[in-house]
């Protein structure tokens, strides 16, 4: 048996030499080297010693004993032929491992990210990814200097750390940068390849020689590392991965639209740092000074301006590294507030790569980019507001519609946020500018001496006007959001001047009649916020102003005519306290948007003056004082709804009118017209938002018996009854008149109507007259069951995605089902609360056969009850609701069960309730509870027990 071991231990040494030749002999075939006679001849050999030793050990467990002494001395032959073949395979590997020595892998030397947490958590996501056969092409995106390319080469060294058993035959890395050139990169891969670079051979041939050589390997990562443009895969000479499809893509760009165009399956953005892992990033740059107390403090603000971007820390790091004087610091992090390069390496290292994403963008969007660099560091800008400058500013072309020109300079704002010069804001609808791209823009702002030199200042407590810095030379200034208290009479002229942002100056009082005549050329000019209470004459000299912003200035008492603005498009007077239109407003025939909302004193319109506004597109009345009248019914000398009706550009309208306006085909024909409207009708009417109040009408504190209204739903996508009452009369009006379904209708409101809403007199829809109803709200209305509005208008409720029923006190039952109506397909979420009488949320009506197979609410996520003390249960059929995540139960100590059971338990993720009552509930078996038990939150605080009764 010694001499068996023996064998088994040398066989062992050979197969290990085996498998490393067969490794080298991979690469060379990748390579298209040819393998030598030697080589052959050697595996040969082996696999020939390994057959025969198998073959003998076999018969010499099973052959007789006089046999064995025979087959000993065979072993002994064998045993010697496996060492000497495994001494020529070791020197064989010494000989080729020149050809052979390329690894599949090959080591990129950089810095890794074994601290930074976010980083490495990506780095892991993109390895799954990596090993999904769903998977082939994947980008990595993210601001220059973010640390893209930190990223793959840790995925690199990874899976060179991991050779042995990570999945590719060959990865191959290749850089593209700025400057693309198809041969350049073709050149990279080649030489990994080891393809020998023929002189004088073109592209295209070289891209056949790529392609042969990558499919005979079984599968290959390519990585493409800081690539600008789309690139053409073929001309490079790549297989296409979803033919070869254990192969992949990665590549880093700073531009999502890059990655999009070679069809990533998925995108990764690289984001900054957070606070504490780039203050370790500075630390290790900026060495051990930054671990004296006195440095420290500083330091850390030094390290909160660059923004979390990996290399501003590096590079500013490294500028401090070793000083160990207060005042340098102190100096350093002045500048850097200030946005200038205190040293050349800020400059080369950090703005030098900004550059160049800025260098590739058209001049129309580095003007865009620029502007936004005007608001305050860290600031949410809207994107209405901003697109709006940059119309005003004549970036956007002027001579288009404003919803069309809107749409424009939002596809502009997605464009710089996926080239990473753009981020989204803390709210939605809004972007801002990372804090060290936004030093970059106020740098070349404040270096250049083109048209887009201009002087940021905003929010830096700014006590004083900078009257020095006025240059006539100068473009743009923002001093917003500071505390200045006054402006001075004159300045340099600056007939350059196209933008004066002064907003957000809460203690600036007057704007002297001189300042204003020092900026003939300015088309923007924004005093919201500020505690001005008139405007000189001399307003009425800027003959180029195209945008006069005067929103939130609550103590303006006067506004001078506006008769000269002749190319003034927006005027903003937004929670102004005017009490009538300014003079000269007839005049404004160019004026696109007029902004009144929250004018709360504004009295009068006098008739004939908005006609003659023959540009506007946008009239914004929200929570006005004023009330539109219709002819006959108003004020003589007033102006009326008809008079809106000779707007034809108007396409967005947010008014208050007294009555509901009577059918006709002047109000039809641009109530038509209008892309977006909100009709608030009646002496009250307001309302909370829904989500479809593109187009909404309110009525509120009417009568509404006589009114037909048909003619506004057809083009109405949420209506709001408000305390009206003559509402039964209302709906049997509307089924009786109606000739077909509302299809547009998305959101019902009924709220404060304490009458019968019962049909009367057989008065039901055959149809259902809202087929396309998605919401539903009904608050202190007085009925029994939701059936009974059902029965008016024919409601099926196929389409029904969210239900919200609040402070009913005669319901008993949310919904009786059968005829038309068995079961609820698309309903998501249901909100019930404040029903003192509610017993059950879903029954059966008399004589109707429950449904066997199908839950009520099939698609059900959200459920919260409040405040329902007869709650008993939720249907009268027990059963599962299997889509449902989220439950709320508040105060309904009555409901003891949940239509939840272990089938579907592992789907939700939350239930919120009090104790006791979560204490006291009955489940189909102790497994569902103990599913649910880590996801219930306690709404009073106490601890729960568990099936045991044990605290937990």
């Amino acid at each position: 048996m010694h001499g068996c071991n023996a064998l088994k231990n040398a066989l062992n040494g050979l197969m290990e030499v085996q498998n490393k030749v067969n490794k080298d002999l991979k690469i060379l075939e990748i390579k298209g080297k040819s393998l030598h006679v030697q080589l052959r001849r050697w595996l040969r050999d082996v696999e020939e010693i390994v057959s025969k030793a198998n073959s003998m050990q076999e018969k010499r467990v099973s052959c007789a004993p006089f046999l064995k002494c025979r087959l000993s001395k065979t072993l002994v032959v064998i045993l010697e032929k496996v060492k000497r073949l495994e001494k020529q395979g070791v020197e064989l590997l010494d000989i080729f491992s020149v050809e052979g020595k390329s690894e599949l892998v090959e080591k990129i030397l950089g810095p890794s990210i074994p601290d930074q947490t976010i980083a490495s958590e990506m780095l892991d996501k993109i390895l799954s990814c990596l090993m999904s056969d769903k998977v082939q092409k994947i980008g990595i995106w993210g601001m220059g200097g973010v640390g893209k390319t930190t990223v793959v080469r840790e995925l690199n060294n990874k899976l060179w750390k991991e050779a042995a058993t990570q999945p590719f035959g060959m990865v191959i890395w290749a850089t593209v940068s700025k400057e693309f050139e198809v041969g350049r990169v073709q050149k990279q891969i080649a030489e990994r390849l080891d393809i020998e670079i023929k002189l004088g051979e073109n592209e295209e041939k070289l891209a056949k020689r790529i392609y042969g050589r990558l499919e005979k390997v079984s599968s290959f990562l390519l990585i493409l590392d800081d690539v600008w443009k789309p690139i053409d895969l073929d001309q490079l000479g790549i297989p296409k991965t979803d033919e070869h499809i254990c192969s992949k893509i990665v590549l880093t760009s700073r531009f999502l639209e890059v990655c999009q165009s070679i069809k990533t399956d998925i995108d990764f953005r690289v984001d900054c740092l957070c606070e504490e892992e780039a203050w370790e990033l500075f630390c290790q740059n900026a060495g051990e000074v930054t671990r004296s107390d006195r440095v420290r403090p500083i330091a850390r603000k030094v390290s909160r301006e660059c923004g979390g971007l990996p290399l501003a820390i590096i590079t500013v790091g490294m500028a401090m590294r070793g000083k160990k004087v207060v005042k340098l610091w102190k100096h350093a992090l002045k500048e850097l507030k200030s946005s200038v390069p205190y040293v050349k390496s800020i400059e080369e290292n950090i703005y030098q790569p900004l550059k160049l994403s800025y260098d590739l963008l058209e001049p129309k969007m580095k003007s865009c980019l620029l502007f936004c660099a005007l608001f305050p560091e860290d600031y949410s800008i809207e994107v209405a507001d901003l697109v709006r400058y940059w119309i005003a500013e004549g970036f956007i072309d002027e001579t288009q519609n404003h919803g069309y020109l809107m749409n424009q300079g939002i596809t502009l704002v997605e464009s710089l946020k996926d080239s990473c010069l753009l981020e989204e804001g803390v709210r939605d609808d809004t972007v801002k500018m990372h804090d060290v791209v936004r030093d970059f823009a106020i740098w070349v702002m404040s270096s250049s001496q083109d048209d887009s030199h201009s002087l940021v200042m905003s929010g830096i407590g700014l006590r004083e006007f900078p009257q020095e810095k006025f240059v006539p030379s100068i473009r743009r200034v923002s001093l917003m959001n500071n505390m200045l208290k006054r402006l001075p009479d004159k300045v340099v002229e600056c007939v350059e001047l196209s933008a004066l942002l002064l907003q957000g100056n809460f203690h600036l009082e007057e704007l002297p009649a001189g300042f204003l005549l020092s900026l003939p050329a300015l088309r923007i000019l924004n005093l919201s916020g500020t505690r001005i209470r008139s405007l000189p004459l001399s307003l009425s000299k800027l003959h180029e102003l195209r945008s006069l912003i005067l929103k939130d200035c609550y103590y303006l008492e006067e506004v001078p005519s506006l008769e000269g603005l002749t190319k003034i498009q927006i005027l903003d007077l937004c929670a102004t306290p005017i009490r009538d239109m300014p003079r000269g407003l007839e005049t404004l025939n160019s004026l696109r948007l007029l902004d009144l909302s929250r004018t709360h004193h504004l009295e009068s319109i006098p008739a004939g003056i908005i006609p003659q506004l023959s540009s506007l597109e946008v009239l914004d009345m929200t929570l006005s004082h004023f009330h539109w009248g219709v002819q006959g019914q108003t004020q003589e000398g007033q102006a009326t709804l008809e008079e809106i009706a000779c707007l034809h550009r108007l396409s967005v309208l947010s008014i208050r009118v007294v009555c509901v306006p009577p059918l006709s085909p002047e109000y039809n024909s641009w109530i038509e017209r209008l892309k977006k409207f909100q009709l608030f009708i009646g002496p009250t009417a307001n309302s909370l938002p829904s989500r479809h109040d593109k187009r909404r009408v309110t009525i509120s504190s009417l009568n509404v018996s006589e009114a037909f209204i048909g003619w506004l739903l057809a083009n109405t996508t949420s209506l709001v009854m408000n305390h009206c009452w003559g509402l039964n009369e209302m709906l049997e009006n509307l089924v009786i008149d109606s000739t077909n379904s509302f299809n547009v209708l998305r959101s019902l409101t009924v709220e404060g109507f304490g009458g019968s809403i019962r049909p009367a007199g057989g008065c039901v829809a055959q149809l259902d007259l809202l087929p396309n109803l998605e919401e539903l709200h009904l608050r202190r209305v007085n009925l029994e069951t939701i059936r009974e509005l059902v029965g008016h208008l024919g409601l099926r409720f196929q389409t029904l995605k969210h239900l919200e029923v609040s402070r009913c006190s005669r319901l008993k039952c949310l919904l009786s089902l059968g005829n038309f109506i068995c079961f609820l397909p698309n309903l998501l979420e249901i909100h019930v609360s404040f029903c003192d009488m509610l017993e059950e949320l879903f029954d059966y009506s008399p004589g109707e056969v429950p449904a066997a197979t199908e839950p009520v609410v099939p698609a059900l996520r959200v459920i919260k009850l409040m405040n329902l003390p007869r709650l008993r249960r939720l249907c009268s059929q027990e059963e599962s609701w299997v889509s449902l995540e989220h439950v709320e139960v508040i105060r309904c100590n009555r409901l003891m069960n949940l239509p939840i059971t272990s089938n579907n338990a592992h789907r939700v993720k939350e239930v919120r309730g009090e104790t006791h009552w979560w204490n006291n509930l009955i489940w189909d078996d102790n497994t569902t509870r103990e599913t649910l038990q880590p996801r219930f939150l306690p709404a009073d605080g106490n601890k729960v027990k568990n099936s045991l009764g044990i605290s937990c």
